[in-house]
């Protein structure tokens, strides 16, 4: 690395680092600037993508997550083909345009049942299609791209190696920053992201998180605290900010002044911790997505990645309302259509395939 690009870097991760410091007038204008980028590169519509939690078997242990290969205490499950389609179709009423099909990185449903689910849903809906199972061969994204999925996200949580390793002992690092780039030359439109607060987390490692997503540049970064799970290794550890709470709000604002065309959720986890009005926040603070849970209501409690999790007992339809609501009343609007990054549809495709 050139000696300037490495000034460069120090400079922006100096720059960001005082952002995060930023209290009283100083943290009010943080927060004006970044609703400002928002607002001129991104416009003043609200994207709903639903979420759909497909399944919750997985093979792995990462250290935080409730759904980890050892917690016995889960019922797992995975949806059937003719239930996800039955979400599918019940979505397209309810102002959500992109439907978010979640699951543990293991088998709940193998990589073809999963290819024509997404050809079904592109067939028979409007909706775009995103989807989030974890670490794959480029075959498997590949193979999902061509039968029509738009997105794929997957978080690479940190960007300190050894704090990812001690977190995820059946990954590293390089590995999943290995498959963001493989997902990007399938074409697809990529979204990543990071927790805030992992124990042993430090001030450097999430101005490093926020430059990591503008190297990745990514289309859309979902990024929200830690919040210790009972049942898993880290019951009894603090978030790293615990004492300091605005920081995940700071994290967000930097976010955007140094991602400003990228889509960013305001994700459930800011309800978690500030519950009924995290979100909002979060969407007058950069955020310009907002994610309500479109599960079923028989398999939410069974999808605890975190305790706390807001709207486990409403019906999807209610969720669908209450959000609505929540983006007219912040005088935002709803957005329509799919919401696709900007630019995708001029990039070239893999084996000739183009968006509708």
């Amino acid at each position: 690395m050139s000696t300037e690009k490495t000034k460069n870097i120090y400079s922006l991760a100096a720059s960001i680092l005082q952002m995060l410091e930023a209290e009283n007038d100083a943290l009010k204008k943080l927060y004006r600037q970044a609703d400002a980028v928002r607002c001129h590169w991104m416009g003043d519509d609200v994207f709903i993508r639903g979420i759909l939690e497909f399944s919750n078997i997985c093979a792995n242990d990462c250290l935080y997550c409730g759904l980890r290969h050892s917690n016995r205490k889960v019922r797992r499950y995975a949806m059937t083909a003719e239930a996800i389609m039955e979400v599918a179709r019940q979505m397209a009423g309810t102002y959500q345009t992109t439907i978010v099909m979640q699951s543990g990185e293991g088998q709940g449903l193998n990589d073809a049942t999963l290819g024509a689910i997404i050809r079904r849903i592109k067939a028979e809906t409007n909706l775009a299609v995103t989807l989030s199972a974890g670490n794959r061969p480029r075959e498997t994204y590949q193979y999902w791209r061509d039968c029509g999925m738009d997105r794929y996200l997957l978080r690479f949580e940190t960007s300190d190696a050894d704090l990812f390793r001690r977190m995820h002992p059946d990954c590293t690092l390089a590995e999943r920053l290995g498959c963001l780039r493989i997902l990007r030359t399938t074409g697809v439109q990529v979204g990543s992201g990071f927790m805030i607060g992992l124990p042993g987390e430090t001030r450097d490692t999430l101005a490093n998180n926020i430059l990591l997503c503008r190297d990745l540049n990514l289309d859309m970064i979902g990024i929200g605290p830690f919040i210790p799970h009972p049942d898993t290794p880290l019951a009894h550890e603090k978030n790293a900010y615990a004492d300091n709470d605005e920081i995940f709000f700071k994290a967000l604002a930097v976010l955007r002044i140094f991602n400003p065309r990228a889509h960013i959720p305001a994700t459930t986890a800011y309800d978690a911790v500030f519950p009924g009005y995290g979100r909002n926040l979060a969407l007058q603070r950069g955020a310009n997505i907002f994610m309500p849970n479109s599960s079923p209501a028989q398999y939410r409690k069974d999808y605890l990645i975190y305790p706390g999790k807001p709207c486990i007992d409403e019906s999807p339809g209610r969720c669908a309302a209450c959000v609505v609501a929540r983006i007219h009343g912040l005088g935002r609007h709803v957005g329509q259509g799919p919401g696709h990054a900007r630019g995708w549809e001029v990039r070239p495709h893999a084996n000739g395939f183009k968006p509708e």
